[in-house]
């Protein structure tokens, strides 16, 4: 099922240059001054930055896993900071148009107080007086999901909002991106991260920003939280600057997944699961054949595990890369990270010759 918006008006993202407010360690944009949803406007206050920045984006949750999850692409530099937030067991916001970043911080601040997403996303467009030339959608923990398009923002916008998403785009080159979006989404495969990159695909398959692309952003947040936040991002992806953003942007999220496998390996190696960290590595080598940095540390994990005939190919094949590697093996047992044996040692080295 997909709820339409009830003014379907053409609008656009402006991340233009606004004053962003940094949370969680996010590094903040360059300043300027925007109206904040975190307050009305005021006499003698600047109104809204008019300066268009436009963009397609999508929060969602996967109801199996509880995750949650915003992408976004724009033709404007580093859309990523400014436009998604995510936060494990609370929600996920978009906030774009003449972008007031403020919606995402306090979005999350009263989804993490118990408001609903739909009425947090009410609260503060209500507080906001520039609220015609804004566009944001927020989802929360349960799946509750609401988007608003401003009567003000530029054509081609809207929004459309579905079981566990919304779809938004402004200032595109057709009303058919956000639609195309939806379409995606609901029919991908995968987990959360593939379906997003899929109605990020298909946004601009469907003609996308009217002025190109430039830049690309995808977080995903466990749905469990740790209370660690740095723990709860599997992915936490940006593309600032790129001729080809989302190819850039999916090449990460395979990256990322690597990563993630070799994180899960090194835990499984910290719980004596030998086998269970053999096969996480080798699930990172299989996503990024040929990486030096996952061959070297996966060598050295069989060297600990005792298993150093299956070792030493492995070091042959990351020395003849980078020879830079046989120079740090020998630096490794100073910090507990290889066995202080230099017999071993020698026999590690030998194949780099």
């Amino acid at each position: 099922m997909i709820r339409a918006s009830s003014v379907v008006v053409f609008s656009l993202l402006v991340v233009g240059a606004v004053a962003f407010i940094a949370v969680s360690g996010r590094a903040p944009g360059p300043p300027t001054a925007f109206v904040s949803a975190a307050e009305p406007a005021s006499a003698g206050r600047a109104s809204a930055p008019r300066r268009p920045v436009h963009t397609y984006s999508i929060v969602a949750r996967d109801p199996s896993t509880g995750e949650l999850g915003v992408a976004v692409q724009s033709h404007w530099f580093s859309v990523g900071p400014i436009v998604a937030w995510a936060e494990a067991g609370v929600g996920a916001v978009a906030t774009q148009s003449f972008v007031d970043p403020a919606y995402g911080p306090n979005g999350l601040g009263l989804m993490r107080a118990g408001t609903s997403a739909p009425d947090a996303l009410k609260q503060l467009l209500a507080k906001d007086s520039a609220r015609d030339v804004r566009q944001v959608a927020m989802i929360d923990a349960l799946g509750r999901v609401d988007a608003f398009t401003g009567e003000k923002d530029i054509q081609a916008a809207g929004h459309l909002v579905g079981r566990n998403y919304a779809v938004q785009a402004n200032l595109m080159l057709r009303d058919t991106v956000w639609p195309a979006m939806a379409q995606a989404f609901e029919r991908a495969q995968g987990d959360l991260a593939d379906r997003l990159l899929a109605a990020l695909d298909a946004a601009q398959a469907a003609g996308g920003d009217i002025r190109g692309r430039q830049s690309a952003a995808l977080v995903v947040v466990t749905g469990t939280p740790s209370g660690l936040p740095w723990k709860d991002r599997t992915f936490d992806l940006r593309v600032d600057d790129s001729p080809n953003p989302l190819g850039e942007l999916r090449r990460l999220v395979t990256l990322q997944r690597a990563y993630n496998h070799m994180n899960a390996g090194d835990l499984a190696v910290e719980k004596k699961d030998n086998e269970a960290a053999l096969r996480e590595y080798s699930a990172a080598e299989r996503l990024v054949p040929g990486n030096a940095e996952m061959i070297f540390w996966h060598a050295v994990a069989l060297v600990n595990m005792q298993r150093i005939d299956d070792a030493l190919p492995l070091f042959r094949r990351v020395f003849a890369m980078d020879k830079n590697w046989a120079e740090l093996a020998p630096r490794l047992p100073r910090s507990g990270l290889l066995p202080d044996d230099p017999a071993l040692m020698a026999k590690i080295l030998a194949v780099a010759r």
